[in-house]
């Protein structure tokens, strides 16, 4: 059995004291491959040391999240551009809109995520969005590349039904699915639910976003499983079905 995470942060401060002992206990409970989406500038040498360190089972992208978005942004996608000119990346990401904490700079972020969904386009890679309190700001943008058949995520998915089949019918879409559909009352279980598997890979976005009985707490590498046995529940198939499934699902848009 092989379960992929889409998205973690592992190479966040959070993990310092047991970084690698999390991640070895996550391999041997079948997470071979997680994947690293970049913030800005000062994420990147951390991110390139757990390549380093787990070279067989950690692969970076290259982005600029939206919440580093200000006023000196086209710096922060010059260093963008640099790194993809230099190496090579699995992704785009994680770029998108948020409006949860602060609207200063919303036509900059709007600027921002088309630019790098640009990017994407011209390297040829998958891109990971981010909409936080924003599912209509960035589908509008989507939509603008509709026709441009590129591969993307739409990381830590909260929305309804129909919001998903919104995402699914832009084409070339997958939904990201984590820690918040074993919340009680999140409303995540109807969509899974609702929507074939094939659509959906799975994610923890660690240090964030821990599943129950963890919530609140910091998100681990290995809590991928609770994630997966909850899909498993709700859709009364086995886990080794929702590893094998999802795990698929991320090698269509990654590539490998």
């Amino acid at each position: 059995m092989i379960l992929t995470d889409t998205h973690t942060h592992l190479y966040s401060k959070d993990f310092e004291p047991d970084r690698s002992e999390l991640i070895e206990t996550a391999i041997k409970s079948g997470i071979k491959r997680f994947f690293l989406p970049n913030v800005d500038s000062e994420s990147i040498p951390g991110m390139f040391q757990m390549e380093q360190q787990f070279p067989d089972n950690c692969f970076a992208m290259m982005g600029l999240h939206p919440c580093s978005v200000n006023a000196t942004y086209q710096d922060e996608l010059q260093v963008v551009k640099h790194w993809l000119s230099k190496r090579k990346f699995i992704g785009i990401g994680e770029i998108g809109i948020d409006l949860y904490w602060d609207k200063t700079f919303i036509q900059q972020q709007q600027d921002a995520f088309r630019t790098q969904i640009q990017l994407a386009k011209e390297h040829n890679l998958p891109y990971v969005i981010h909409s936080r309190n924003s599912f209509n700001e960035v589908m509008e943008i989507v939509s603008e590349f509709k026709n441009d058949a590129i591969k993307a995520i739409f990381h830590c998915f909260s929305g309804n039904v129909q919001q998903a089949e919104e995402v699914i019918a832009a084409g070339n879409l997958k939904l990201g699915i984590g820690g918040v559909v074993t919340f009680k009352n999140s409303g995540l279980d109807k969509v899974v639910e609702a929507i074939d598997l094939k659509h959906l890979v799975l994610e923890t976005d660690a240090p964030y976003l821990a599943p129950m009985p963890h919530r609140g707490k910091r998100n681990e590498p290995d809590y991928l499983l609770l994630v997966a046995k909850k899909i498993a529940e709700i859709k009364n198939i086995s886990l080794e079905e929702v590893a094998e499934v999802t795990t698929q699902n991320s090698i269509e848009v990654f590539g490998f």
